[in-house]
């Protein structure tokens, strides 16, 4: 433990009800945080950020179109108490949380944007809430468009004001997507009433607990922060968190060049082909007569054959063939095919959506 604080007992929630709609084709079939990045569904590094930071009592907020699709998720975690809360409703992040009210009972709480990813975890801000215990602790962070956001107005570490999405910002200090509460926030939730835009905000409830005037306080995030709202967002946290593997080459390696930090389980093949890390394949995979670049994860049960990709994101199931110019910053979904044709121009960047099928002629 990083500091010699004892985490003490808290639950946390993660919002997992919305369609992505900022991520289509991707979420035509899929909610985001089913979505893979560095070989895993978001919502598992999630959960992995947060038993990091001492929380093993875990609620996921889902609809009625996620909840099959987040179960599946995460129907092998271990060691974990995970709960699926129903918000038939989406009318936005502060209704989501009021949704968990029963399940949080009297507990603090955090929430956890499962689409967001801390260099150094929830820790920090977990360990600081128990020893300021505020009504509410919130990740910030400094943004070059400020008005993309929920906007923090500090006075020292204290939030003074807190705005959703301000045309004109009081400040370039945006809500990261990480909050630590005591139950007193559903005392505002529960007689809140919605914005401007029909939703519940989460900030909005943040300023009825400064107005009535409880302790607020804002925490800095370090390190690097990621949002993965977006393809290229998606593309980004895929090489940060590439970054951060080691080695691990279990798997068959015939006739195959390495270098850098590559991660081969023993399940999969890697055939008279190149490798260069950081790299991560999945179980199942068959990779032959091919290249496969720097920051690429490859999900399981993928076969690629004759073809070269790099800083790409391959979801599992799918098949890459005969495709004889690189594809690079690709974001390729369950099952899809990618089949090389005649003629071929210089590189594709590509983002398909779960079993499609590209012919390149």
């Amino acid at each position: 433990m990083r500091s010699g604080i004892s985490i003490l007992f808290m639950k946390a929630l993660i919002p997992a009800a919305g369609l992505g709609t900022r991520l289509r084709p991707l979420t035509f079939t899929r909610p985001k945080p089913v979505l893979r990045v560095a070989g895993q569904p978001i919502i598992r590094h999630a959960i992995r950020t947060l038993t990091e930071a001492g929380i093993t009592d875990i609620g996921i907020v889902v609809s009625d179109v996620t909840r099959d699709e987040i179960q599946h998720a995460v129907r092998e975690i271990r060691d974990v108490k995970l709960t699926l809360i129903n918000q038939h409703d989406q009318l936005g992040l502060g209704h989501a949380v009021l949704t968990a009210r029963e399940w949080v009972g009297q507990d603090d709480f955090c929430v956890y944007l499962g689409d967001n990813l801390f260099e150094f975890g929830a820790r920090p801000f977990i360990e600081s809430f128990h020893q300021k215990h505020p009504a509410a602790l919130i990740a910030l962070v400094k943004v070059a468009d400020p008005t993309a956001f929920g906007v923090a107005e500090l006075d020292g570490e204290q939030i003074t004001r807190l705005v959703e999405k301000p045309k004109d910002p009081p400040s370039n200090l945006a809500v990261a997507g990480l909050y630590c509460f005591t139950p007193q926030i559903f005392e505002v939730l529960d007689v809140m009433p919605p914005s401007a835009r029909g939703e519940y905000e989460i900030t909005d409830g943040i300023q009825g607990l400064i107005e009535r005037g409880q302790t607020v306080v804002g925490q800095r995030v370090e390190g690097w922060w990621k949002d993965t709202g977006r393809p290229a967002d998606l593309l980004d946290a895929n090489r940060l968190l590439l970054e951060q593997i080691e080695t691990d080459v279990q798997g068959d390696m015939e006739g195959s060049r390495m270098t850098g930090r590559v991660i081969v389980p023993a399940s999969s093949k890697v055939l008279r082909s190149k490798i260069v890390g950081p790299v991560i394949i999945g179980e199942d995979v068959i990779i032959e007569d091919a290249y496969i670049g720097p920051f690429t994860s490859i999900g399981r049960g993928t076969v690629i054959r004759n073809a070269e990709i790099e800083h790409s994101s391959v979801d599992s199931g799918v098949v890459i063939e005969n495709v004889q110019t690189r594809l690079q910053d690709c974001l390729i979904g369950v099952k899809a095919q990618v089949r090389g044709g005649r003629t071929l121009p210089k590189t594709h960047k590509l983002t398909i959506s779960d079993a499609s099928v590209v012919e390149l002629a």
